[in-house]
């Protein structure tokens, strides 16, 4: 029994994201929701307390995929400045893959929704800023960088960058990949 309440959990996220895949959507409600999955709304309800608490779903999901990446990259690339080449493109790379969870990521989706989601993403581009922070510093160690280097204004060089990829992916119907003139985008941005 846990595991298809588990997998019906996995299922409304699922729907959510698609819903979201649609550039001119309409709003994401229980009841459009309901009616995606051909429940009542009171079984979603038994699932998730809230909407809120659905989206709360989604971003852990975008956390956990995010970071088992930029772990990943961390544990296998010994260059700090090519570390934050493959985290750049890994964002981008997951937005590309996953246009509902972008909506999500830059707040669209979450405009008339509770703010602490809103938050949470926040705190997860924080993360990544560190991140690239602590890439970039091993990047100086290994003289890629200049020790003086201001690594604080470089990682949030790279993730206004990544977020602003963003945008232009969702705000232009899904149409300018986030990848698109990445190699000579990072010439400029790797400093």
């Amino acid at each position: 029994m846990a595991t298809k309440a588990g997998e019906r959990k996995l299922q409304i996220l699922q729907v959510i994201a698609e819903m979201l895949e649609t550039p001119q959507s309409e709003k994401v409600t229980t009841a459009a929701l309901a009616a995606r999955l051909e429940v009542s709304e009171a079984a979603l309800y038994r699932h998730y307390a809230s909407k809120a608490q659905m989206y709360e779903g989604l971003i852990e999901f975008i956390e956990n995929s995010v970071f088992s990446v930029i772990n990943q990259i961390e544990q296998d690339e010994e260059s700090g400045l090519k570390q934050a080449e493959l985290v750049v493109a890994s964002l981008l790379r997951f937005a590309q893959k996953n246009r509902g969870l972008t909506r999500v990521l830059i707040g669209d989706a979450l405009v008339h929704e509770n703010p602490r989601l809103q938050l949470r993403i926040n705190q997860l581009l924080e993360r990544i800023e560190a991140s690239l922070k602590q890439s970039l510093r091993i990047a100086a160690t290994q003289g890629a960088l200049p020790a003086e280097h201001d690594f604080g204004a470089h990682s949030n060089l790279l993730v206004a960058h990544v977020v602003g990829r963003w945008h232009l992916f969702v705000k232009s119907g899904f149409k300018q990949e986030p990848l698109a003139q990445l190699p000579s985008q990072w010439a400029v941005l790797k400093g």
